[in-house]
């Protein structure tokens, strides 16, 4: 007959699980914009395991979601645009499950 120590299973287990759970957190978008003053938006991103944003896609949209304009974090994580006339969300676009949305209207100075 074969004996397993359950105690031993379920600590590896919570282990692995905590391993786990852990990698999918360790990678959480950051996104933050603001209005330059001058009629023009700047929003700089990140990854919470201080992995750079460079070259993520950038979306500028109207608030029933049609697309008013598109791009990418520059080598500095940084995106720049003119400020829509309309409002507008922007979205910083990581991949699935790694999306940030920003309001404009929660954008100031």
């Amino acid at each position: 007959m074969i004996r397993f120590n359950t105690r031993f299973i379920s600590t590896g287990l919570l282990g692995l699980s905590l391993c786990f759970s852990s990698a999918v957190y360790a990678h959480t978008p950051l996104c933050s914009c603001y209005d330059n003053g001058d009629n023009t938006i700047t929003c700089e991103g990140g990854f919470s395991d201080g992995s750079s944003a460079s070259g993520v896609e950038m979306r500028v949209e109207d608030k029933s979601g049609k697309q008013l304009l598109k791009g990418k974090m520059n080598e500095d994580s940084e995106f720049s645009f003119d400020k829509p006339s309309v409002p507008y969300k922007v979205i910083f676009d990581g991949g699935e499950g790694h999306a940030v949305e920003n309001d404009g209207d929660e954008i100031v100075e």
